[in-house]
């Protein structure tokens, strides 16, 4: 594998690893941005000085952002937040940089969740190419693996999606205590935001559902948000998890997709089944025409894991 030249734009949790972590692949960050500033050097910028004073000063660098788009790199690394709708300003740096024939490395869910038609033109005009495997739980190899099995030959994925979700339920069977309650207890560990909007309503399992269904109508279909039906956990009682328990059941938030749509809500499942996944983890299930049921179960989210699935995405352009 050769070393490539990287442009991370984001520096969050994830682009921020992404930066750190690069080197250890064998590739060179050139160019890191922030919203407000960037560090750009064509023989490869002071990771640790951009980290440092980014988390000193709030700032990477001295210069402009549109630097780093700017600036002579192979692979842009696409880690800005998640926007719904028009997926700005990720899609627009992703159209700059294949425009440019570079390739894209996304984990940013926003262009191929709202727009992935879109994506797949502007990449077939390019000598670049999109990846995105960050998108899709973390430090899992979902994508991956459906490209491998190919997806005509993967029916559905289906799955626990979203790991602050899983803690609140898997929480609530354990203690026996309501939503507000261990949500709080959530918040305090970090493993909710202050806003968990994104994560309980369900929104954030459904652009993941989304992904995940856009790969397997490999362009014969285009799925959006507006497209899945998606209710969250915010409206399940303490008391629904103590009689699923009687039972020897739980509950957890599934996501499927498949070619016929998309669908994300609360589901009883066996306490011993491998959806009943508990804490932060994540698991998919690719229901496949030969291979059977494929389980494939990790840390969905946190920047080591997610970059990690940013910087294997980078090593797969070498080998297409």
């Amino acid at each position: 594998m050769s070393g490539k030249r990287l442009a991370v734009v984001g520096a969050g949790a994830v682009g921020g690893s992404v930066v750190d972590l690069a080197a250890d692949y064998g590739h060179r960050v050139v160019a890191f941005a922030d919203s407000s500033s960037a560090a750009v050097d064509a023989e490869g910028i002071d990771t640790e000085a951009a980290l440092d004073r980014k988390s000193n000063e709030g700032r990477v660098g001295d210069a402009d952002p549109e630097a780093a788009l700017e600036a002579d790199y192979d692979v842009l690394v696409e880690a800005t937040p998640t926007t719904l709708g028009d997926a700005e300003p990720g899609f627009s740096h992703l159209r700059t940089a294949l425009e440019r024939d570079r390739h894209v490395v996304l984990a940013n869910k926003g262009p191929v969740a709202e727009r992935y038609g879109d994506v797949r033109d502007l990449e077939r005009e390019s000598a670049g190419n999109v990846r995105f495997e960050a998108t899709v739980g973390g430090a899992i190899p979902i994508v991956s693996t459906v490209e491998d099995l190919s997806p005509s030959h993967v029916e559905a994925a289906r799955g626990v999606l979203n790991g602050t979700a899983n803690f609140i339920l898997s929480r609530m069977a354990a203690e026996g205590i309501d939503y507000e309650h261990v949500l709080a207890e959530a918040q305090d560990l970090g493993v909710a935001e202050a806003d968990p909007t994104f994560d309980v309503e369900g929104t954030d399992a459904a652009l993941k559902c989304v992904i995940l269904a856009n790969v397997l109508a490999e362009g014969e279909t285009e799925y959006t948000l507006d497209d899945a039906d998606v209710e969250g956990i915010t409206n399940v009682p303490g008391s629904a998890l103590e009689l699923a328990a009687e039972d020897g059941r739980t509950i957890r938030l599934v996501g499927e997709a498949t070619r016929d749509g998309i669908r994300v809500g609360p589901r009883l499942v066996p306490q011993n089944a491998a959806l009943a996944v508990t804490g932060t983890r994540n698991i998919v299930q690719l229901e496949t025409d030969h291979a059977g049921q494929l389980n494939l179960s990790g840390r969905g989210a946190g920047g080591p894991e997610t970059a990690s699935a940013v910087l294997g995405d980078v090593g797969r352009l070498d080998d297409r």
